[in-house]
Parts: structure tokens; sequence; C-alpha cells
């Protein structure tokens, strides 16, 4: 085998210089002297010599793509730098061959492997239990003469066919196969006596052989069985391993494979313990042959908690535990970014140790340690680039002041027929002071269905209006824009305001008089759906957005409305309660409010689980409450049943409740796949108290007010989301 040489300095650069800017969310980094896009056109400029023509070329071309990276779009930027990671691999793979000619041609047979390690191998314990090897606790060891930026194709045994697999994955280099973190880990660590065994666990057993034996089966001439039988003294275990194939049923490989396993030999096996007609046996069970029981088990797959990563086509799981492996030693070249005293004061463990850790722990506790480590991490990195791009935006836009000069605010506060809560108020505070500020507002105020986030909304709203600039409201369903709207109009028409709404079903006549309204200013507030940020909608002076339920749109969806003005200010309502720390990690760009007061009056929801057993309590407190004269809604995930979902349905919970459960009451069924008609009909019914139950799917989760409902009942409530339910919630709030 020839060695081959280690890549020229600039390559590195070059791969450091990709990697850097795809972590930095490719922002054509600026260093000292060169933008990221001017120094890689400048290297790639200059094509190794000894590549052929067409080579040289395809190094130019790529040159010239960087001399207009600055106009491209994030996604070409991000398609460019690993087309860019690709073609410096393949080039390097290509170089490689010529050194491999050229050293095969220059010398006489091949210079001989490095020597193995000569150090011994652990004295033999008394204790007869094999001990594992912690791959983690060895970083650093030994002469690791790589670098981060070093490609995988060097690491050992690894190779270039392996390295061309790897890089199916994104896995160019040894930073890269460290930060590949496994998506989950078996535990193969416990080791325990074959008479101990329990099905269902993942458990290691050392054992003596005692038989072994490899055939084709007699029923599939296409398919090889291995069958090994261990014994521990406490018992025996018949283990079996299939291999489908061809290449397998040839006698000489059976051969081989009985070779490998002798009588009295001992074997580790580690696998998930599984019930059989002939006893527990390990499912596809992972073998190796040990010197004694006082060896020492070095499988990446045996006795020890294995990692599982993420593979694709033609990557085998145990090539990617190999490269992980064989990069751990590089683990003390990593720069740890959070110095010692917060590690410290945040009990974290460094970074290293995380990454060695993550990989192949040395037990649980070091798991969650690493795991812990990790997620501070990326919380941190993901609060560090929103608050940059937050820094960003705020130093090149510049808003419109609203500051509000007249009555309008002090006469809607007159006509509505409550008082603020101090939460209503000290939001309503914090949205006037935002207003007034040159930078756009970006706001999120949470608060639960009932909360009054509605009336703090239409405050912001005045300010705008009173300030000589217009507003929009976006709600992400006509029947939630329509509640809005209705709304606004028993308000704004004692405050003289027009107000129009805009879906897809508004009528083209009206549609054009309100858009020519909105052009002029003569419309200070338009309420919609997503219709609101179609091109024709264009505003005279948008001053403010108010976007509701906010994680009902897409990011370009909210772009899309705000570019309707010159840097609007951005007020974004949501009723799911998101822990505060929650949400400074989510919404690290914005301020956020919380209206954590209900208004007087409002009882608190109670809200309880019951099992299937439980039932007949549930339908008892739904006959009490329509006895005292209240109604009640009945929810469900699916509007007909489901061959592949085995849950409930509205039309056939309708149809047993009506009949079976509740005879004497009226039950009327709301879905969305009935018509407009047959929904207001159904909605009406209700509001009228016609109906005394209503099963519905989640179309009542928003803009079905019915102050008398007060019982809901969510079946199969798993299968909705969290501001699903507390949506649902608020319609008996």
């Amino acid at each position: 085998m020839t060695e081959t040489q280690s890549p020229p300095a600039d390559w590195v650069r070059l791969q450091r210089a990709l990697s850097v800017e795809a972590e930095t969310g490719f922002n054509n980094l600026v260093g000292k002297q060169q933008s990221f896009s001017e120094f890689l056109r400048d290297s790639l400029q200059q094509a190794p010599a000894v590549l052929p023509a067409d080579q040289r070329q395809a190094w130019q071309n790529l040159a010239h793509k960087f001399d207009g990276y600055g106009d491209l779009s994030f996604a070409q930027r991000q398609h460019l730098v690993a087309e860019t990671r690709r073609f410096l691999h393949s080039t390097q793979r290509l170089l490689e061959k010529f050194a491999e000619t050229k050293s095969l041609r220059s010398r006489e047979g091949s210079p001989t492997d490095a020597p193995k390690s000569t150090a011994s191998k652990p004295p033999k314990s008394s204790k007869a239990t094999p001990k594992t090897t912690q791959l983690a606790e060895a970083t650093g060891t030994g002469s690791f003469r790589f670098g981060l930026e070093q490609p995988v194709t060097y690491l050992k045994g690894i190779g270039p066919k392996n390295s061309d697999r790897l890089a199916k994955l994104g896995l160019f280099t040894v930073q890269d196969v460290l930060y590949y973190y496994p998506r989950d880990h078996i535990n193969y660590a416990q080791q325990v006596k074959i008479r101990d065994l329990e099905p269902g666990e993942t458990v290691t057993i050392v054992g003596t052989v005692k038989r072994v034996n490899c055939f084709t089966s007699p029923r599939n001439k296409k398919l090889t069985i291995f069958e090994l039988q261990l014994s521990d003294g406490s018992g025996t275990l018949k283990l079996n391993r299939f291999y489908p194939g061809n290449r397998y049923a040839t006698p000489s490989w059976q051969q081989q494979q009985k070779r490998q396993y002798p009588q009295g030999a001992i074997v580790a096996a580690s696998g998930l313990v599984k019930a059989g007609k002939f006893g527990v046996t390990l499912e596809d069970p992972h073998l190796e042959v040990l010197d004694s029981l006082s060896d020492r088990i070095e499988s990446l797959t045996i006795g020890r908690m294995v990692p599982v990563y993420s593979l694709t086509e033609g990557v085998p799981a145990d090539l990617v535990r190999k490269a992980v492996a064989a990069s751990l030693p590089a683990v003390p070249e990593l720069q740890d970014p959070l110095p010692v005293d917060l590690r410290q004061r945040y009990e974290l463990i460094g970074v290293g140790d995380a990454i060695a850790q993550i990989h192949f722990p040395n037990d649980e506790e070091a798991l969650a340690k690493a795991r812990r480590r990790l997620v501070f991490d990326e919380f941190l990195y993901l609060q560090l680039g929103l608050l940059r791009r937050r820094q960003q935006q705020q130093a090149q836009q510049t808003a419109i002041t609203l500051a509000p000069t007249g009555a309008l605010i002090d006469s809607f506060y007159g006509i509505i027929p409550f008082r603020l809560t101090g939460a209503q108020q000290r939001v309503v505070n914090d949205i006037l002071s935002d207003l007034q500020k040159p930078v756009p507002m970006n706001r999120l105020v949470q608060g639960d269905v009932g909360s009054g986030k509605t009336v703090v909304a239409v405050v912001a709203v005045l300010a705008a209006i009173q300030s000589g600039y217009q507003a929009a409201l976006m709600a992400p369903t006509e029947v939630l824009a329509e509640q809005h709207y209705r709304k606004l109009v028993e308000w704004f028409n004692q405050l003289h305001l027009p107000v129009e709404l805009l879906t897809g079903s508004t009528r083209a006549a009206k549609r054009r008089k309100m858009l020519g309204e909105l052009a002029t200013g003569e419309l200070p507030i338009l309420v919609g759906t997503h219709a609101l940020i179609e091109d024709p909608v264009q505003f005279r002076d948008l001053g403010l957005v108010v976007i509701d339920e906010q994680h009902r749109f897409g990011v370009q969806q909210r772009a899309r409305l705000m570019q309707k003005g010159a840097n609007p200010h951005v007020l974004t309502l949501t009723a799911t309660p998101i822990p505060r720390t929650l949400s400074l990690t989510m919404h690290g760009d914005l301020d956020v409010s919380q209206i954590d007061e209900l208004p007087p009056g409002r009882k608190a929801i109670q809200t309880t689980l019951l099992t299937s057993k439980e039932r007949p309590h549930a339908y008892d407190l739904i006959k009490r409450e329509i006895a005292q004269g209240r109604q009640v809604y009945v929810v469900l995930p699916l509007v007909e049943e489901s061959e592949k979902l085995d849950l409930k349905s509205a039309v056939e919970e309708h149809q047993r409740l009506a009949e079976v459960i509740f005879p004497e009451f009226a039950v009327g069924l709301l879905h969305g796949r009935m018509s407009s008609a047959e929904k207001d009909a159904a909605i009406t019914a209700f509001r009228n108290r016609e109906l005394h139950i209503l099963v519905s799917t989640t179309v009542v989760e928003v803009g079905v007010d019915v102050p008398n409902a007060s019982v809901m009942l969510i079946e199969h409530a798993e299968r909705f989301g969290l501001s699903q339910l507390h949506q649902l919630r608020g319609r008996v709030g």
C-alpha cells in the first residue's frame, strides 16, 4: 500500500473557509484582507498544474461563479458552497491517484505498514468479566497527525473508496465527522447472565462456543443461516444470523464463518432479547471473539452504548462509526467557545468531552451531560445569530415614529364596557413606547384565549391611525378574520372609522372599491387573510401590521405583508402559552409581552385528562350542564372513518351520540367538508340554543363564540397540536 501525501496547506485553508462560510450563514464573511468570495475566486484560479486541461478549466469556471457570489440568493450560495466542497474532494481523489501511480513507478514494492503498537494488553483480571474499551476516554492519546480540516480519506481504515461514501452524507473532513451527531443510541453496556435474559432488553452476554454451524437454507437456496450456541455456566443460548445472497451460499464462505467461531472460543454478543417458540435469543446479534474472559471488548457495537446515525443508500452504519472512532483523537484540537467560569456556572462539561461522549458515551449519565452541553451551544448560537440579525436590521432600517395626538384612544376606552386589566395596560404601555422609537417594533403578545389580546391590538391600530397612518390585521382563516372584523365594526362605528374585510371570497366589485380606498388612504384599516399579501393590495401609508396566530403563517408570507409599507411596525399575537425562557429562545429577535391576567368575571378553565373507562363520568357532566341550560362541544380529529387510523370520526360519533348516548338532546354536526351555508346553519342553531351538543372537528378552533357553552369533550387529544388545544379551550372560557 502506497503512502499518500497530505494535501497542501492551501487546500486546508480552502476547506476551512468553506466550513466557516456555511457555519456563519453564507454571509460572504469579510476577513482582514479579502471577503470569502474573493479568497475563493483567487484561490480557484490557480489550478494544480498536474491536472488535465479539462480539469483546470473546471477550476476556472468555479472561480468565475464566486466572482458573482455577492449577487446570489441564500439558497444559491448554499448550493455553490456544497458544490465546491464536492469538487475539491473529487480533485483530491484524482491527485491521490496521480501520486500513487508515480510512487509505484519510482519504487519497487510498497512500503511496509507502520508497525502496530507493541503495548501489551491489560493484565488478566481475576474477575471473569471482559471490559469494553471506552473510546471517549482515549481522545487525545497516541500520535494523531491530522488537523480538523484534514480530509477523511487520510483516516485509518477509511481510504478513497470509503471517503466517497462518506461524502454522500456531507462528511469531507475530520471536523465534519465529529459534528455529525448520532440521532439515537442503543445501550448494549449491560452485561447479564443467560439465565437473567428478559425479552425487550438490549444486553451483552459473554459465553463459550458449544456448537457452530453455517449452511444454506433447504427452503431458499439464496439464504445462508449461521447458528451459534453459547454457554456461560448459567445456561445456553442459541443465536442465528441470516445472510441473503448467492455470495454467502458458497461452501468456502460458510466454512470460513465456522472457523471464526471454533468450539471453546469465548464470544461477546450484543443485541435485543427476543422470545420465540424455542426460547429467548438475541435479534441480529453483534459478535466479537475474545482471547479470554479478561480481554477487552474492542468492537464498536458490543458491550457499549452504540451510536445510531442517519444514513443514506450505500453508506453502512459501521463505516460512519469507524470514521468517528478514527476522528476522536482530534477532539483536543477543538476550541471551546465557552470560558471556564461560564462552564462552571452552568455546570457544563467541555465541548471536546461533550462531542466524544455524544458519539461513544461511557454510560447514560455521560450521554446526558454531553447532550446538555451541545443543546446549550445550539441555543447559544441561535440566540447570537438572532441578536446579530436584529442589530443589523435596526442599524439598516429606520421606522416612522407613531406619536398619537388626539382623543381616539381615550374615546375607545370610553366605549368598551370594561377597564383594562393591569396586564393589558402594561402591554399597551410597551407597545406605545415601541411605536415612538425610530426602529421598527417587532413585538409578540402572548395571552390565553379571552385574555384581551384583541383590545390591546386595537389600541395599537388606533395609535397608527391617530398618527396619520394605515394598519393591516391578518388572520390565518376566514372565520377568524370575520370574527375580528365584526368586533372592529362594533367598536369603530362608534368612533366613525371605516373598516373593511378582504378574503378570498370577497366579490370582485367590492374588492376593487376597497383597494381603491386603500391606495388613496381613505380606508385606515383592512382586516383579511392571506389575500392581504397579494400584489394588487397597495397601502398609501402602512404604519402598523398586526398578525394574529403568527405561527400559522410562513416567514415569506409575513415578510410580504410587511413589504406593503416602508418598514412598518409589527405586532404579532398568539394564544399558545410559551414559557418565557423558551419564547426568548424561539423568538430571540422579538420583544415578548405576556397578558398573564384574565379579565374580571372570566373563570379559569379546568382541564381534566380522562381514560376510556372514565368516559361515563364525562357523559354525566354533560347531562348535568345541559340540565342547567348550558351547551357542550364534542371535538374529534377526523371528519369520516379512516382505514389507516383507529380513531373516532365526527360523522360516526355524531350518529352514536344522537341515537345511543343522548337521544333526549338535540345533537348537531359541524365539519370542514360541509358547505358554507351548512356550516353557518349549524353554528347559528348552536348559538341560538336550538342545539344542546355540537359534534365538530377543529373548525370550532376559532370563530365560534357561544358564551353559553361550558363543556368541551376532546376525543383523541393526542392528535392535536398544543396551539390547537389552547384555541379549543378558549371556546368554553
